[in-house]
Formats: structure tokens, C-alpha cells, sequence
């Protein structure tokens, strides 16, 4: 898991061969037109499966509400764009709860532990999470608007 500001971005470039791509995107983005009233998901295609980021306006569900979640195909770049995100973080070997199946459709696995951190993730932060990484997203209070970035793992 990393936690940082956009500006910052570049160093985290040769973690994965389409990370410099992902941040190119994320840093020239103008996110007024993606968030001006895009619906809640709403993908964006940068390089078919391999690459694609969602657009989410949301609620944050409070730290009671936000479920720990993993992916397998895929890592997350979280960027909140307004708002003030929290994201809870458990390592996945640590989870011992599946709330149910692996959803390979929709690469997506829930579980009912609880984080063991939570991160503060203001506007022009950005998390990175990968496939050991049980992530609980819109753990904070408000409207919550965000990038979520899917970079495929191979």
C-alpha cells in the first residue's frame, strides 16, 4: 500500500510498467468534466482491460459502513478529486472473514475483519492499493468524489 500526494506521483513509476501511463492520466485529467454530473462508476477506457478508471460520487459510509475488499486481476490508484476520503487497510494474509466467494466477474472479494488503519485521503491524495492490500473504501462522511484507477497486474 502507498499513500501520497498526486504532485509526488512520478516516484512511484517503476512499481508497475503502466504506473507512469496511470499517473500521466491522473495528473492531466480535467476533472471537472469527468465529474460534472457523471453518474457513480462510470469507467473510462485508457487501454481496453489493462487500464481504466471509474469515476465515483459518492457518500462515505462511515468507518461502521466501509467493508474491507480485495482484487486479484487488478491494483488501485484512489485519487479523491474533492472531498475528504478514508480508506481502512488490513493486510490480505491477515483477513480471516470472507463475507462470501471470490466474484471473479467482477474481481472483487468482501470480508467482515476490520481494518487494522484507517488513511486520510484529502483532495489531491492518492492511495495505492495492491492485490495483498484489503482495502475499505468511503470509510469517511460526506460527499466523496474520486478517481479509482484499475491497472491490470500483468
Amino acid at each position: 500500500m502507498v499513500l501520497d500526494t498526486l504532485a509526488r506521483c512520478q516516484r512511484y513509476t517503476p512499481l508497475h510498467p503502466a504506473f507512469a501511463r496511470a499517473f500521466a492520466f491522473l495528473t492531466g485529467a480535467q476533472w471537472a468534466e469527468f465529474v460534472s454530473g457523471a453518474a457513480s462508476g462510470e469507467r473510462h477506457v485508457i487501454d481496453g482491460d489493462r487500464l481504466y478508471v471509474s469515476i465515483g460520487l459518492t457518500d462515505g459510509r462511515g468507518r461502521d459502513g466501509a467493508r474491507l475488499e480485495a482484487h486479484r486481476r487488478y491494483i488501485d490508484i484512489q485519487l479523491t478529486i474533492e472531498g475528504n476520503e478514508e480508506i481502512g487497510w488490513k493486510p490480505l494474509g491477515d483477513c480471516a472473514h470472507p463475507a462470501g466467494p471470490f466474484d471473479a466477474t467482477k474481481d472483487i472479494v468482501l470480508f467482515s475483519d476490520r481494518p487494522e488503519s484507517w488513511l486520510s485521503l484529502p483532495a489531491g491524495h492518492f492511495a495505492i492499493f495492491f492485490p495483498d492490500d484489503a482495502h475499505a473504501p468511503l470509510g469517511g462522511r460526506g460527499t466523496v468524489k474520486k478517481a479509482i484507477m484499475k491497472i491490470a497486474v500483468e
